[in-house]
């Protein structure tokens, strides 16, 4: 699997947007339940945003989504820092997310 780890700030008055259209990719993958992709975002405190993106052959299960086209209508516009990414390797994980049948702790 490639993965990919993806950066940029967000201006304030756009970060809810951002969130938001975030959300819908998220959606649209619970619904198309891609196998090849892995996909995890964050926000930080400072309104950057982290992706972190996994792909088996290549990413168009996840680029090709509605959902996702929507998101990078108006990335440019919506960032205050340029986007930068880089090829990354998981050296190693410990249970960083929970699963679905798992419960989060308060």
């Amino acid at each position: 699997m490639t993965y990919n780890l993806i950066r940029y700030g967000v201006k304030d008055a756009s970060i809810a947007e951002n969130r938001a259209l975030a959300a819908k990719v998220f959606e649209a993958l619970d619904e198309t339940q891609p196998q090849s992709v892995r996909y995890l975002v964050l926000e930080l405190e400072n309104g950057e945003f982290v992706h972190l993106v996994g792909y088996d052959k290549d990413s168009s299960a996840l680029t090709e989504l509605d959902a996702f086209k929507a998101f990078g209508a108006d990335h440019a516009g919506r960032r205050s820092t340029p986007l930068v990414r880089s090829p990354a390797k998981i050296v190693g994980d410990y249970r960083m997310l929970a699963r679905v049948d798992e419960a989060v702790p308060a």
